[in-house]
């Protein structure tokens, strides 16, 4: 299969078609297909799956609706962002259609690791304007998790791995100290 050219711009519906299940991590980004990520290292993986895990055993005991997805899972922002976060929570079932979430998540967690500029700078405005209430970037080489809450009114705060973390869409009720998950 050839990708279109890096100027030649493409649709989430063509991209799709071109992966429709993949295990590679890939994504479309202002309709330029983004290849070739490098593979995450082991306390990057343990983050997203015990994130994923603390999460998903909340809202299992509150009875909820929301539901948690690890990478690689798309969502589809708009025509032109089908994005893999490393850990999302939906809120809306009518966006899963059984393959992937089309519209904004509730929540988007991103693992900084060679890319860091991509998840502070481009994926933080994506992610705003497609309407995602809350995103979460972590650093584990600064230990930092940077939360920001879009909205009518955006907000952003920094949380060092030793303070336990509100989860905004759930009204705080969830705190996550992510020290705790790297042990």
């Amino acid at each position: 299969m050839s990708l279109p050219m890096h100027d030649e711009l493409i649709m989430a519906e063509e991209f799709l078609e071109m992966f429709p299940e993949t295990n590679k991590k890939c994504e479309l980004i202002d309709g330029v297909v983004v290849t070739g990520m490098a593979s995450p290292g082991a306390l990057h993986q343990k983050l997203v799956m015990r994130l994923s895990a603390k999460i998903d055993a909340f809202i299992a005991s509150k009875g909820g609706d929301c539901e948690v997805f690890p990478s690689p899972f798309d969502a589809v922002l708009d025509d032109y962002h089908v994005v893999q976060p490393d850990v999302l929570v939906n809120c809306d079932r009518s966006k899963n259609d059984g393959k992937r979430i089309n519209g904004a998540p509730d929540l988007v967690i991103e693992i900084t690791s060679s890319n860091k500029g991509y998840d502070y700078n481009q994926k933080t405005d994506i992610y705003r304007r497609a309407g995602v209430r809350e995103y979460w970037i972590i650093d584990p080489d600064i230990k930092r998790t940077m939360v920001f809450a879009f909205g009518e009114k955006s907000d952003f705060s920094f949380y060092a791995f030793d303070k336990s973390v509100p989860v905004g869409i759930f009204g705080g009720e969830l705190e996550i100290n992510i020290s705790e998950l790297t042990e």
